[in-house]
């Protein structure tokens, strides 16, 4: 009896273990990582996609503030829809050894913050990518693989299916008011795909958010070499507002959104016009990069090493404290940075929420997340507001895991925009 209990004890240690979730998000592990991009060399846009056997390649670039130089390194981990590491060996998704250095650094020039911007491409000749799937890239000290620097995500695609989405303000939940719903097919080859059913994973984001990305498992129907997902109520996305904008790509200048720019040893610092909540204005279009940013010193040569840091202070004025969560400054800035230094505080003299957070030179898209408590994912009625005409860009993902199958394929993504 007492063995029996022991394997049973054992066996449901071996389950906890084996069900345990890996964190595979995007973390700066730290702090003197700053300005993380991965994207397609040919549009930094776009998703940190790569179509297998494309000439477009992902380029990775980020600074690491400090004076000396790091040798760093890199290698990838595989994983399956959900972002968990699947069970492949590197030596089936890797041709060659799955590590390299990165040799492309420079330091930063004629700036009062000292940093070295990093850049390499994958896939390339030492790190060749065979299989299709989501995949983790991690970055660390050449003499000390335990360093980790931080990790970052990137997706490699068959583009073997076609992925088409509609966006539509008309929802199931109401008309022209706070909501877009989606709608996509999935076509394929005859045999391709033997049940759609129970084979494909659908993954969407919207703005290329993580907190609030759906997955979707079971299509509305299927008709022959075409699967179509419609009237889900997954698919249907608050509409949210535009990204606000701001500028600090001349330092001797007003820029966009900046009320005013200032020396304070040992940093520059940008004060951006204080913001207005806009959940009850009339929605405004305004032409922005859903949320990304872009790294530009309109005085430069080369905006990569000689754009300089500032502390840049948002505000955001309400007039009293808000109950029941909290406030977080959002765009893809913020991707991998620590929560704390995102959230904002309350600040009773001036009405305003604040938050400063050290940017290097560039045009940004931000928006304020409201955050209730007990939860993790944004809303953007409150401080935002929900306009139904609002441009967002929803990617669509699809994976297929045949029966037998070992990991997720990417068999195809696609892209659709509201409002358009």
């Amino acid at each position: 009896m007492m063995k029996l209990r022991l394997f049973i004890l054992l066996a449901a240690i071996q389950c906890l273990v084996a069900s345990a979730a890996v964190n595979t998000g995007v973390l700066l592990f730290d702090n003197r990582v700053k300005s993380l991009t991965v994207a397609p060399l040919s549009n930094p846009y776009l998703p940190p996609i790569y179509v297998l056997g494309s000439d477009d390649v992902l380029n990775v670039n980020f600074d690491v503030l400090d004076a000396d130089v790091h040798y760093l390194r890199y290698s990838v981990t595989h994983c399956n829809a959900d972002w968990q590491p699947s069970v492949l060996v590197e030596s089936e998704y890797v041709d060659g050894f799955n590590q390299a250095d990165i040799n492309d650094y420079a330091q930063s020039y004629t700036t009062f913050v000292n940093y070295y911007n990093y850049n390499f491409v994958v896939p390339n000749n030492d790190l060749r990518i065979t299989k299709s799937g989501n995949y983790v890239l991690t970055v660390y000290e050449q003499d000390d693989p335990d360093k980790i620097l931080f990790q970052t995500r990137f997706s490699v695609s068959e583009n073997s299916v076609g992925v088409y989405g509609e966006v539509t303000s008309r929802t199931d939940v109401d008309y022209n008011d706070a909501h877009q719903q989606l709608k996509f097919d999935v076509t394929y080859r005859q045999g391709q795909v033997s049940d759609p059913y129970n084979e494909l994973t659908a993954i969407i984001t919207q703005n290329n958010r993580a907190d609030n990305s759906v997955v979707v498992t079971k299509p509305l129907m299927v008709s022959a070499g075409k699967v179509t997902y419609d009237h889900n109520p997954q698919l249907i996305f608050p509409a949210g507002n535009e990204y606000r904008r701001f500028e600090t790509v001349n330092m001797h200048t007003l820029n966009m959104g900046v009320e005013s720019i200032q020396y304070f040893e040992p940093y520059y610092h940008a004060t951006l016009i204080t913001d207005q909540p806009r959940a009850t204005t009339q929605y405004l279009y305004d032409q922005t990069q859903h949320g990304h940013f872009t790294i530009r010193n309109a005085q430069a040569d080369d905006s990569f090493i000689e754009s300089e840091y500032l502390v840049t202070h948002f505000s955001l004025f309400t007039g009293e404290p808000l109950s029941g969560g909290n406030i977080f400054v959002q765009g893809a800035f913020a991707d991998g940075v620590p929560a704390s230094q995102l959230l904002m505080r309350y600040d009773e003299s001036s009405g305003c929420y604040l938050a400063d957070i050290l940017l290097k030179q560039g045009a940004y898209n931000y928006q304020y997340l409201w955050v209730p408590d007990g939860t993790a994912v944004g809303e953007t009625w409150k401080i935002e507001g929900d306009k139904y005409q609002t441009v967002n860009q929803y990617l669509i993902k699809v994976y297929d895991r045949p029966f037998g199958e070992r990991y997720d394929h990417l068999v195809g993504f696609g892209i659709a925009y509201s409002g358009r």
